[in-house]
């Protein structure tokens, strides 16, 4: 791949990691939901806000250290990858889980616009995955839950 098409595709992956292109963003999907809503359950809607946030934020660092990480020991399937409770602990907790996700989103932009990162080599860790697999895999999976995220929102009445 020519510097300038490798530039262009890294260019396109971190926004797309990072804006809302078709669909509304992770930061307006978050943005002000009201303390009490973010443990609710509401008919229609299979998880809670808190639920979905942190479902995300924790795939989302697994999905990192996995792509800089052939050490890294992923949590178990399903248990690892959902919170233990259906509300934030505290306001604090909802804080720090989107400072968190925030946080490895921009690692994983990093990542993948430095040139040095090879994009389609497989990992030798994993099963043939690349970083440009995990990188469109982070991106596809934040957006199926941000629209969970706007729906729920919908149906308590606060989007």
């Amino acid at each position: 791949m020519k510097t300038n098409e490798s530039s262009a595709l890294r260019d396109q992956l971190v926004a797309l990691l990072g804006s809302s292109q078709a669909h509304a963003d992770f930061e307006a999907a978050v943005r002000d939901l009201p303390a009490e809503l973010r443990g609710k359950t509401v008919r229609g809607a299979e998880h809670t806000a808190w639920q979905l946030l942190e479902h995300m934020r924790i795939a989302q660092w697994d999905i990192l250290e996995f792509s800089r990480n052939p050490k890294h020991v992923s949590p178990a399937w399903p248990d690892g990858y959902w919170p233990e409770t259906g509300a934030p602990p505290d306001d604090a907790a909802w804080d720090k889980s989107i400072r968190r996700f925030k946080a490895d989103r921009r690692a994983i932009q990093k990542l993948v616009a430095d040139p040095a990162s090879d994009l389609f080599t497989p990992f030798a860790h994993g099963d043939g995955q690349t970083l440009l697999r995990e990188a469109l895999l982070v991106a596809d999976h934040n957006a199926y839950h941000i629209g969970q995220l706007v729906l729920l929102r919908r149906l308590l009445g606060a989007w």
